[in-house]
């Protein structure tokens, strides 16, 4: 049975529309998107709210409660039929993210086993046919078909097989 590599965040989670949505209500503010896309969704928040935001990426909780990436519960349940599929998120740089990621993937994804969630620091440790990713840095040292995920900090990056939503990977994969 051929093996995906799925990353979580920003591309089955969506913790940028998460802290935009937060930043909004909050300041009553927008971000530059352009800043966003040269490689840090941070960077389209104002300079001196930097640190807040990246306050909120380290507090428990945070990555608990992000929305779900349309289709994704559908596709990846399909998949999940199809493939041997692990979910990896590095978590490391975020500790406190480890158990709400975990949660979250109970919640949303509860036909994943515990044996199929790997949060880590790199993902240079795992193999697989396939991985889906939005960070170039996860794809670089991949052995098998590496595919990016689209997402504000990767809209320039040339050179990977893009998949921009779950139904486009539905027809890559599900054929």
């Amino acid at each position: 049975m051929e093996r995906i590599i799925i990353d979580m965040d920003e591309v089955i989670a969506d913790p940028m529309g998460e802290m935009i949505d937060w930043y909004k209500k909050k300041y009553d503010k927008d971000v530059d998107w352009d800043k966003m896309l040269v490689g840090s969704w941070l960077k389209g928040f104002p300079e001196e709210h930097q640190s807040l935001v990246m306050d909120r990426l380290k507090a428990p909780g945070f990555f608990r409660h992000l929305p779900v990436m349309e289709d994704a519960v559908e596709v990846l349940r399909e998949l999940n039929d199809k493939y041997e599929v692990f979910i990896v998120s590095a978590a490391m740089e975020f500790p406190n993210s480890l158990k709400d990621k975990y949660d979250w993937l109970q919640e949303y994804f509860p036909f994943f086993s515990w044996r199929q969630i790997a949060l880590c620091g790199s993902k240079d440790l795992v193999h697989g046919d396939y991985m889906i990713d939005d960070h170039v840095k996860n794809l670089k040292g991949f052995k098998g078909k590496p595919y990016i995920f689209t997402a504000a900090h990767n809209l320039e990056i040339t050179g990977y097989d893009r998949i921009n939503n779950w139904k486009e990977a539905a027809n890559i994969f599900l054929k």
